[in-house]
């Protein structure tokens, strides 16, 4: 047996055995026929989605994987933890079930996911080695016979291997098995041929037979690749929206940046500033060989008209400002606008969105102003106060006592009983509280002061008024 899912592996049906012995453990177990080449084409179209998604270096990982170079792509999605979360987060949502592993090199991150991960890991290049070497040996991505004879001498685990000396391995097993070896403790180099999709819109530019490093050479022929792309997409209707700049290294190896915009660019000046801003990160080692710039994601971009006459003066466009704090900073949550959220409770009426994202078509309330600062959590505050409906006359708030000049309130706010059951009853009381020091604070109390059910009657510090 190729393969088992979840329920099977639960009746102790694993990948590698017999379908005679399967079918007597579970009598009504469904066996199905491999498709070798099915399952490829798969892979195949699986990297094309992550292409376009993830990163500009995606290669299928036979026969069950994919490998993704997420250098220089990682920061958009906030970090490398949460760049492998939303990898296997949107799988999921279609169906496929994923475990993902970053590391140092293509071998250990192969062997990780596959064994360690649940659903992600991250391992430090440093400790790649270390990491894998408890795993069983068939994680080196060897031939099944070689996996069969290295158990029969004894050998079990990866580390075991590590530990003794190659002559003899290599006189008995061949020199695959310091090659895999190598490739996963990340002493030797390992190619990824990147798919590259039929359909994408892609700039080529050879320096044969001088490659070229200097990053001022880079970025003279950078803005010339733009140039050409940008007439390109000018000739399709078009303006990008993710785009990928790949160096290929005369060693083979690839270095590649991607930067992405709010909205459909094809403008020189723009683009050309955006790839340039990265090329400090890429190493181009003796040299680069060629230079190739994608548009891997596109949309329509057709001029409009900004006013209603010539007269009037268009709206600002702050996209440029978007774009490039993005592509510096991350695009995962990183940079966003607040905008009011439809919820009478505070701390639910402001919702983050994207900075570009449309003006928002709810409105705080004018008749009861809002202080500059709402605390992240409210926090807890001892008040002297009449009941029912009196302010405090004075209150402590992180160690300190404050008395009360003036006052206003309460304004009533209610639990939202449809979000949850423990809001039916529940109510504020909010103040807005100016002392002697001529600070002013936004307080509340729990409960109406008359009926138990809608709060214990504790005062709270939510906001501070400028």
């Amino acid at each position: 047996m190729l393969a088992a899912n979840d329920p099977a592996k639960g009746l102790g049906i694993y990948p590698g055995a017999a379908a005679a012995r399967a079918q007597a453990i579970a009598a009504d177990l469904i066996i199905q026929d491999a498709d070798p080449a099915g399952d490829q084409d798969g892979l195949e179209k699986l990297a094309l989605w992550a292409l376009k998604s993830f990163s500009p270096i995606v290669a299928p990982d036979l026969p069950d994987g994919l490998v993704i170079d997420a250098t220089g792509a990682a920061h958009l999605k906030g970090g490398e933890a949460a760049y492998l979360k939303d990898l296997v987060r949107r799988l999921a949502k279609v169906g496929v079930s994923a475990r993902a592993a970053m590391s140092g090199s293509w071998g250990s991150a192969h062997a990780l996911a596959r064994y360690v991960a649940d659903p992600t890991t991250i391992v430090p290049s440093a400790d790649c080695g270390r990491a894998i070497a408890g795993l069983p040996i068939g994680a080196l991505r060897l031939p099944p016979d070689m996996v069969d004879g290295l158990s029969k001498v004894g050998f079990d685990v990866v580390g075991e291997l590590e530990a003794s000396p190659r002559a003899p391995l290599v006189h008995r097993f061949g020199p695959e098995l310091t090659r895999r070896l190598d490739q996963a403790y990340g002493r030797a180099a390992e190619l990824i041929e990147p798919v590259e999709a039929p359909e994408l819109i892609q700039v080529r530019r050879a320096f044969a037979p001088e490659p070229i490093g200097a990053p001022e050479t880079l970025a003279r022929y950078t803005i010339k690749l733009v140039e050409t792309l940008c007439a390109t997409l000018e000739e399709r209707g078009l303006g990008v929206r993710i785009a990928d700049l790949r160096f290929h290294r005369v060693d083979n190896r690839i270095e590649a940046v991607r930067v992405a915009t709010a909205k459909p660019v094809r403008d020189l000046k723009r683009l050309s500033r955006l790839l340039c801003d990265k090329i400090e990160t890429v190493d181009p080692g003796f040299g680069v060989e060629q230079m190739v710039l994608a548009a891997v994601a596109t949309e329509p971009l057709v001029w409009k008209p900004q006013g209603n006459d010539l007269t009037t003066p268009p709206a600002p466009d702050v996209s440029d400002l978007i774009d490039t704090l993005a592509n510096r900073l991350g695009r995962n949550g990183r940079l966003y606008r607040l905008d009011p959220g439809d919820s009478f409770v505070p701390e639910r009426s402001v919702q983050k969105v994207a900075p570009g994202a449309p003006a928002p078509v709810l409105a705080w309330p004018e008749n009861w102003p809002r202080p500059t600062r709402l605390l992240a959590r409210p926090e807890p505050v001892t008040a002297m106060a009449l009941l029912p409906d009196q302010p405090p006359t004075a209150f402590t708030w992180r160690g300190q006592r404050r008395r009360v000049t003036r006052a206003d309130g309460p304004e009533r706010i209610h639990g939202e009983w449809w979000l949850r059951p423990g809001e039916l009853w529940a109510s504020r009381d909010y103040f807005q509280l100016e002392t002697d020091t001529g600070e002013r604070f936004w307080v509340f109390r729990r409960g109406d002061g008359e009926w138990a059910p809608s709060g214990d009657l504790s005062w709270w510090m939510h906001g501070l008024f400028g």
